[in-house]
């Protein structure tokens, strides 16, 4: 998502399989965990190191933070509505085509069994193993067509968030002076805390920068 202040730890992007655009910012407060190995550090003491330490640290009264709830943009942005609609276009399309080819290989099953008296037995193998050959073609059809359309999905997802909710989440950055931006999903708001949520108006931004992109076509279709 967004590009996160400088002062923040990055949090590595990650897109779920449903299409779930990954958050923005999330403060971690990072445990360390000190595994004691024959390989000794340095001999400096604990008040030796902490000169490294200033005492410098973010006073409350400068900090300027706001939320964004991410499954908001998800849900709601017009672009992002359409990419799922246009996903599950092509995931109807493969299910109608697997109901197809399911009827067909049941028909050729049932005649297959009715043939068992009729053909040879080399005749009868070589017409099991042709079933079954179809059989796994099918599965392995199916399968990279899924895939593809998962794949076409998210580059699509990647190039609404590069190119048009980056932008914009950093243009709020600048435009309010925030010192940090938290996503909605990992924080704890308050009743009394006004102008923290600015999910609405960064979905009102990215429908006025795009309101449709366009998957590539999956492969097989």
């Amino acid at each position: 998502m967004a590009k996160e202040n400088k002062s923040v730890n990055p949090v590595a992007k990650k897109y779920a399989r449903n299409g779930i655009i990954a958050a923005i910012v999330v403060i971690i407060a990072v445990l360390g965990i000190w595994a004691f190995a024959s390989h000794r550090g340095g001999d400096a003491t604990v008040e030796q190191a902490m000169e490294s330490v200033t005492e410098s640290a973010a006073n409350g009264a400068d900090l300027r933070v706001a939320v964004i709830r991410m499954d908001a943009i998800q849900t709601d942005a017009a672009a992002l509505k359409d990419l799922r609609k246009q996903k599950e276009s092509y995931e109807s399309k493969l299910r109608d085509e697997l109901t197809a080819e399911q009827k067909a290989l049941e028909k050729e099953k049932a005649e297959i069994e009715k043939s068992q008296d009729v053909l040879s037995r080399d005749a009868l193998q070589r017409r099991v193993v042709d079933y079954q050959n179809r059989v796994a073609k099918l599965q392995r059809d199916l399968a990279e067509r899924a895939q593809s359309i998962e794949a076409s999905f998210q580059k699509a997802l990647n190039e609404v968030q590069t190119k048009h909710l980056d932008p914009i989440i950093e243009g709020a950055i600048a435009k309010k002076k925030l010192s940090l931006v938290i996503d909605g999903r990992f924080a704890r708001i308050g009743a009394d805390a006004t102008n923290l949520d600015i999910t609405d108006e960064i979905i009102s931004a990215l429908n006025k920068r795009v309101s449709s992109v366009k998957m590539d076509k999956p492969q097989g279709f």
